[in-house]
């Protein structure tokens, strides 16, 4: 199936490693031009080596999504290359885990900064282009808890619902505009993140990795956890023309975890 990608630019944050580095590389195996944007020292590399498997236009631009300036220089860098950006793809790290009186008020400050006003930023800053061409796609990815909560991790499940009120109020603003605005929602997707929180886990308890993997698959009803690869296929669908009509969503990624009806 040809997604329609070909040519297209499609901006990336926190791309330099799992799932962010997979949607770049899933636009730029789709024909796109990629600009991937992270805080990493390791962000060259890995714009090197999609570049280097998929013959793609792959730019590297470093910067911190929560910094404002850093966001304007961006969307300045990737405008000079390529003129236009018809895809945004945000992405960024989550918030520290904790229970509600374990944090305290600056915690909450700074994930804001981080998960919502992040978004909220890189949107101010791409959708005024997109208004002038009359087109494009932008996708967030947050998390399965915006369905159903995931204990220790408030900030995450207090603050992804934010974003996702935030695109489904963009989607009413904007779809009519001609620029879609969907989000793609996570569980457990194998990355070197979940390596280590896996091997981090067996040495606590004293069980193998693969004993606690299988904990969490056991509530998954595929049995398994998705693949970064499986993420960034997801990903470049949502935000190409192969899906036109999809919009104002909050698409699961989840292999049936999250439990509600709607």
């Amino acid at each position: 199936m040809d997604l329609g990608l070909t040519g297209k630019v499609a901006l990336v944050t926190a791309a330099s490693k799992g799932l962010g580095k997979a949607a770049a590389l899933a636009f730029a195996r789709e024909g796109a031009h990629v600009v991937m944007s992270a805080r990493s020292r390791t962000l060259d590399s890995a714009a090197a080596d999609i570049r280097a498997e998929t013959g793609a236009q792959v730019l590297a631009v470093r910067g911190d999504i929560t910094l404002q300036a850093d966001i304007a220089a961006l969307v300045t860098t990737t405008l000079d290359k390529f003129g236009h950006i018809d895809i945004l793809f945000i992405n960024a790290g989550g918030p520290p885990p904790g229970d509600f009186l374990s944090l305290t008020p600056e915690d909450w400050e700074k994930a804001c900064n981080l998960t919502l006003m992040s978004a909220v930023r890189l949107c101010y800053a791409v959708v005024p282009h997109m208004l002038e061409r009359g087109q494009g796609s932008i996708v967030a990815t947050q998390s399965v808890s915006v369905k159903q909560p995931i204990d220790n991790l408030i900030l995450s499940n207090s603050l992804r619902m934010a974003v996702i009120g935030l695109f489904k109020s963009l989607a009413n603003e904007l779809g009519p505009k001609g620029i879609r605005v969907n989000s793609i929602n996570p569980a457990w997707t194998w990355t070197e993140r979940v390596e280590q929180l896996m091997a981090d886990r067996a040495n606590r308890s004293g069980l193998s990795i693969e004993e606690e993997c299988a904990k969490i698959t056991a509530a998954i009803p595929l049995k398994r956890m998705g693949t970064a690869e499986e993420f960034g296929q997801a990903v470049a669908w949502l935000a190409s023309p192969a899906a036109s009509f999809i919009h104002g969503q909050a698409l699961m990624f989840d292999g049936g975890m999250a439990k509600a009806a709607l």
